[in-house]
């Protein structure tokens, strides 16, 4: 199999309902996600020789990073910190909530958003020959967790 593969660096805050040490804190990393990409069995290689376009990664998965999530603070929809924090906003602060904040249908851990880029996003935006199948987030240049089909 041949693939290709690209990295992307973003920022982005979270909680982690329920962990059990300094994660259950709002907090925040610089992400690396690392996208694999294949071509659909079958369909081969493009007519220049190519799984896919490095510059379609980083205009597709790469900018929804950048439009999504990154310099965001991706909270939970059944955080009750993150609920009890948004029933407290005064309107002036509202405004900031509302473009920093993104409600993320998930318990925002990194082995969750890997999923969820894999699952629900990739092949949303990418075209139809080619599939992600592997999704790889650090949290830190220590430690990381993948997604893969």
């Amino acid at each position: 199999m041949i693939h290709a593969e690209r990295y992307h660096d973003f920022s982005a805050g979270h909680r982690v309902v329920g962990h059990e040490g300094k994660c259950a804190l709002l907090h925040g990393h610089n992400y690396r996600a690392h996208f694999k990409i294949r071509t659909e069995v079958g369909l081969g290689l493009d007519t220049v020789g190519r799984v896919i376009d490095f510059g379609t990664i980083k205009s597709t998965l790469c900018q929804w990073l950048e439009d999504n999530w990154d310099h965001r603070f991706l909270a939970w929809g059944h955080d009750p910190v993150m609920l009890a924090l948004r029933s407290t906003t005064t309107e002036a602060s509202g405004l900031i909530m509302q473009t920093s904040i993104v409600w993320v249908p998930f318990n925002p851990t990194a082995e969750n958003m890997a999923n969820y880029l894999l699952r629900v996003i990739g092949p949303k935006i990418l075209p139809v020959e080619v599939e992600l199948y592997e999704v790889f987030i650090e949290e830190t240049r220590k430690c990381g967790v993948g997604a893969a089909l």
